[in-house]
């Protein structure tokens, strides 16, 4: 069966409902890094009909973007890259946001700074376009008319195909809507964090602006991988986090069994059914689902081509109010 094939707002650019994330192949926050591994899962997803491929400068200070325009060198027809402007680590410009390995990233979206990334993550990418350009996250020091204004300029010019916002308020997008055509917003969104729902899903649909939807199985909690037993080490973001408590995994396990009977109709695991889900949901466009191998890309891709029928989507949400309300409501 074909990959599900949403449209990108009104950017006239296509891709598959299921996208690749490439945070974890960066290694940072994710303990580490597998350069090998993570080539061949973005070649195993480009071979199992996955288009969308999500990276950024920051995903280990550009080595995720490099990652991927080696795997898909020869391949660039075949995919829709998304990559994105703002967290930068060349200037004390903008707004400090963390430090990553030894270099300070700030939050900057300066016109002349959005012009540098772009060329940047081109070399890196190993392509002269990019299709999908999202403003990693919001700069309060820098207008929103300056930002959107350099964006346009990009897109008459043929370097990128589509614009953008990523970790945004209701306030910001309206501001990006009122100056030039927004393509698209990528925010979290998964069973356990539905607050997109409130505001920003009702403005996308009213102005046809995508949904790019990240941490779709919450780190991999909902993924029916990481099991109670499961000990997180080095800089992996997961260990401090209050959802990945023994407890909550245990609670997430129980979830999983209730979708089993779901996932054994259409022969896949039940992280794929949670996919399914979430681009079932309305208003949501796409997921990105991280891999860090093959195995898990092949997986992913999976679950753009089942459909979750309207009985089977219902005994999933009481399934998810049955057991995933205290895991939500961990802070």
């Amino acid at each position: 069966m074909a990959q599900l094939i949403r449209e990108i707002g009104k950017s006239g650019v296509s891709a598959s409902a299921i996208g690749l994330g490439t945070w974890a192949m960066g290694g940072w926050m994710w303990g580490g890094h597998d350069d090998a591994n993570s080539i061949k899962a973005i070649q195993a997803s480009v071979d199992a009909g996955i288009t969308m491929i999500d990276t950024a400068p920051a995903y280990g200070l550009g080595r995720a973007e490099e990652l991927v325009g080696k795997a898909v060198e020869g391949r660039r027809d075949q995919v829709v890259i998304a990559t994105k402007c703002g967290m930068v680590w060349d200037t004390d410009k903008g707004n400090y946001f963390v430090d990553e390995h030894d270099k300070k990233i700030h939050r900057y979206l300066g016109a002349e700074s959005v012009r540098a990334e772009l060329e940047t993550s081109l070399k890196r990418l190993r392509t002269d376009y990019i299709d999908l350009y999202i403003t990693h996250w919001q700069d309060p020091t820098t207008p929103i008319s300056e930002t959107m204004g350099v964006l346009e300029d990009l897109k008459r010019e043929g370097k990128i195909r589509a614009i953008g916002i990523s970790n945004v308020n209701a306030d910001e997008m309206t501001q990006y809507l009122a100056n030039g055509q927004l393509d698209c917003i990528q925010e979290c969104y998964n069973m356990l964090e539905r607050k997109l729902e409130d505001q920003l899903v009702p403005m996308c649909l009213e102005n046809n602006v995508a949904v790019l939807s990240y941490s779709s199985m919450a780190l991999g909690l909902l993924s029916g991988k990481i099991g109670p037993d499961r000990v997180f080490e080095g800089d992996d973001l997961r260990r401090e986090n209050p959802k990945f408590s023994v407890e909550n995994r245990q609670r997430v396990a129980d979830f999983m069994k209730v979708l089993q009977p779901i996932a054994a109709v259409h022969n896949v695991e039940p992280g794929q059914v949670v996919i399914a889900w979430t681009i079932a949901q309305p208003g949501i466009t796409f997921s990105l689902c991280g891999a860090r191998n093959p195995a898990q890309a092949i997986e992913n891709a999976r679950a753009g081509e089942i459909a979750l029928s309207t009985d089977e989507l219902a005994a999933i949400d009481s399934a998810i109010a049955a057991h995933l309300g205290p895991v939500a409501r961990a802070a």
